[in-house]
């Protein structure tokens, strides 16, 4: 209970500071422009709120709701989620969104996702700044493979060299994703270029059932915990881990994947040891941890950074996780990908059990990150669906008219509604009925 708290509060309190970032870029290009907000809100208030203050010198009512699904920023002459339409009765003034030209309109707009990848990129310039750039080569890296990659034609111990002739530099979640996306894939096997030809579903079996692709680091037993479950069971150093319950098992990080739903439950390991195959049953506790380690020597390449090579460092790290996350975009119009839609239980799980600042600033940024090109697709409510009729205007010189904005608004709520109703029943499911 104490790790779902602390996972819970880890949530919370980076997607107040990410709904603080993205209403500031809001604010701050209306205030540029001269335009009035009225409102400044963390969370949503229907009703009633749990904190509020109105500035008597701008008008601006700065308050905190009680719905912890978002904030909003309403700005005088707009047409927005709070459906508030009597500005439309009334005469246009000087200070409202309407009445500026197009390119004011599209920054005010465009100011929150804007501040939403500046914030990621100054948090990965810190954390370049004081842990350095530390990364894995993939190209140098011997990988262990899981049973779908063997079934593609990867091969434990095979080193990645190139994915559809692009080269790869980091043992990471794009140039994984870059492998995983390819159709082509060149490795290095035992000191010869060998080329693998990928299958046409090999993505789409990877996205459907969230399964591992590679790891570093092999199930072989290289400690116990003194008083761990593995240690008491009668696990040995020097054990290799091939199964779970039958099911297979290559890596250290297929290991902790299949270990996470098996919480406070017995399970079959399957393992070889002096090359005979043994069945040994371990308790997993709450954690999904049963007390063993791994250790692989690897190839890690350490750059530390100045704080004037951070900024370019931190921009670049910033830019992968942009790229990663557009790339994996592409597995929302997968069919079998419908079924691992997530919602907030999900994305609290991405954070550690216990609190952890490297952690804690990285899945931030990141989830900045998220939140920016979430924003940007062009859904009506969204910022993308504003920002496309505004170009749309720049483009043909005429504003799309304000019923068919309001029809659109209405629509785009109710889509985002279900799928916040989907994902976040998805995870319910999943908590009760799939652990």
């Amino acid at each position: 209970m104490e790790i779902i708290l602390i996972k819970a509060l880890q949530l919370i309190i980076s997607l107040s500071i990410l709904i603080i970032t993205h209403e500031c870029g809001h604010f701050l290009f209306a205030k540029i422009f001269g335009v009035k907000v009225e409102k400044f809100y963390l969370f949503f208030n229907p009703w009633f709120s749990l904190f509020k203050y109105k500035f008597k010198k701008n008008g601006t009512e700065f308050g905190i709701g009680w719905i912890p699904l978002g904030g909003y920023v309403k700005i005088s002459g707009m047409i927005d989620e709070s459906m508030d339409l009597d500005f439309l009765k009334k005469k246009q003034n000087s200070w409202e969104f309407r009445t500026k030209p197009t390119w004011n309109r599209l920054l005010i707009i465009a100011g929150g996702i804007l501040m939403n990848f500046i914030f990621a990129f100054f948090i990965y310039s810190v954390l370049a700044f004081k842990e350095g750039d530390n990364y894995i080569p993939i190209y140098k890296t011997p990988l262990f493979f899981s049973e779908l990659a063997h079934k593609a034609g990867f091969q434990d111990g095979d080193i990645i060299l190139e994915a559809d002739k692009k080269s790869l530099t980091r043992y990471d979640d794009l140039d994984l994703f870059r492998v995983i996306d390819s159709k082509v894939v060149i490795v290095n096997r035992i000191g010869k270029k060998k080329k693998i030809i990928l299958p046409k579903n090999f993505k789409s079996q990877f996205a459907s059932d969230h399964a591992i692709f590679s790891d570093y680091q092999s199930s072989r037993i290289d400690s116990l915990i003194t008083k761990g479950n593995a240690k008491k069971a009668g696990l040995k150093i020097g054990d290799k881990i091939i199964s779970i319950n039958e099911t297979k098992i290559n890596s250290l990080n297929e290991l902790a994947f299949e270990l996470l739903k098996y919480k406070n439950s017995n399970v079959k390991f399957g393992i070889i040891r002096s090359y005979k195959k043994l069945k040994i049953q371990v308790h997993v506790d709450s954690n999904g941890k049963i007390g063993i380690v791994s250790n692989t020597h690897l190839p890690i390449i350490k750059n530390k950074c100045t704080i004037m090579q951070a900024i370019p460092v931190g921009f670049s790290l910033g830019v992968r996780k942009l790229s990663f996350y557009i790339l994996n975009l592409k597995l929302l119009f997968n069919k079998s990908c419908l079924k691992n839609i997530s919602g907030l239980g999900t994305v609290g799980n991405l954070f550690q059990g216990k609190w952890d600042w490297l952690n804690f600033w990285s899945m931030t940024a990141f989830l900045s990150i998220m939140l920016g090109v979430m924003n940007f697709l062009p859904i009506p409510a969204l910022d993308g669906g504003y920002i496309a009729f505004i170009i749309y205007e720049m483009i043909t010189g005429h504003r799309p008219n304000e019923k068919f904005i309001i029809l659109t608004q209405i629509i785009g709520m109710s889509l985002i509604l279900a799928i916040s109703i989907y994902a976040n029943g998805m995870d319910i499911f999943r908590f009760f009925f799939k652990r």
